[in-house]
């Protein structure tokens, strides 16, 4: 067995609002939508929460705030956004949603073949760990085919 497991396939909660869409066209987009999505979500004054394991339900912790929150949802999107520029096909689009308690970061690209895997035995310093830190930085982790494209999105407590 090769160690892959596929992502299983869902879609994010429904009736999010769009608090902020960009376009990456190539690797050299990856810093400035870092530095966008953590001002994006400093700019929403959330509480801190922690968001553990996907399925684990983030909690409230008072060792978080909201700098880190903004830097796990920033950390996830740039590797799903890696991710869509590496085995997609170009440009990628990252959408910050947001419904009741939750944000959502919605990263597709161009390429509705194959499904998003990981590597559960991959060591590390190999690379190829952006679907598991995306485990385990939110709530929950998905992905689904929209017309032309694929989707992967994250999920964290807002």
């Amino acid at each position: 067995m090769d160690g892959m497991t596929a992502l299983p396939a869902s879609v994010p909660p429904e009736g999010a609002a769009e608090l902020g869409s960009w376009t990456i066209e190539d690797y050299h987009g990856l810093r400035i939508l870092r530095v966008e999505l953590r001002r994006a979500v400093g700019e929403l004054g959330l509480v801190g929460v922690s968001a553990g394991p996907a399925g684990s339900g983030g909690r409230p912790s008072a060792d978080d705030d909201e700098d880190d929150v903004a830097e796990r949802i920033a950390v996830v999107a740039t590797e799903l956004a890696t991710n869509a520029l590496r085995h997609g096909r170009p440009p990628a689009s990252v959408r910050l949603l947001r419904v009741t308690d939750l944000l959502i970061v919605d990263v597709s690209d161009q390429d509705p073949d194959g499904e998003p895997r990981f590597d559960l035995e991959r060591p590390l310093g190999q690379g190829g760990l952006g679907l598991l830190l995306a485990r385990t930085f939110a709530v929950d982790v998905g992905w689904y085919r929209a017309g032309a494209g694929k989707h992967v999105w994250a999920s964290f407590p807002a």
